[in-house]
Parts: structure tokens; sequence; C-alpha cells
């Protein structure tokens, strides 16, 4: 009978525990952020390397920032929508 009760009680406790986000979610948001950090290192490097001219490099770096922005409101909205689940 003990065993039963006791048993109830682990297994109970599991079903209240809840995590804002799983492992896997975690991992992508990791992934996620190394990868931003990754493109942005590059666009900086390709900027002070621009030998275009002003005006095509200031085009280029509005683009890297463009894109940069986009790329990270793409990631927390996926973060959370994760987190809504």
């Amino acid at each position: 009978m003990k065993l039963i009760i006791s048993m109830f009680l682990v297994l109970g406790c599991f079903s209240f525990v809840h995590a804002d986000e799983t492992v896997g979610e975690q991992v992508q948001v990791k992934s996620n952020n190394v990868n931003r950090a990754a493109k942005k290192g590059v666009n900086r490097m390709k900027e002070m390397v621009c030998a275009e001219g002003d005006a095509k490099c200031l085009a280029k770096k509005a683009k890297h920032r463009v894109q940069e922005g986009a790329d990270a409101v793409g990631d927390k909205t996926k973060e959370v929508i994760h987190k809504a689940d």
C-alpha cells in the first residue's frame, strides 16, 4: 500500500513540473544567437573592407542592418511562440 501511494505521489509530482522551454528549444535559441553573431561579424568585416565608394558601401551597410534586424525579429517571434506553447 505504501509503495502504491509513494508511486502515485512521485508520478503526480512529475505532472506538475512545467518548463518554459524544452531542451531542444533552448538549443535552438542558442544556435540562433550564434548564427546571428557570426553573420553580424561577417557583415562588419565586409563593411570594413568595402572599397566601392561611399554610396554603395552605405547601401550595403543598411542592407546588412535590415537583414540582421529581420533575423532577430524572426528568431524572437519563434521563441515567444515556443514559450506560449
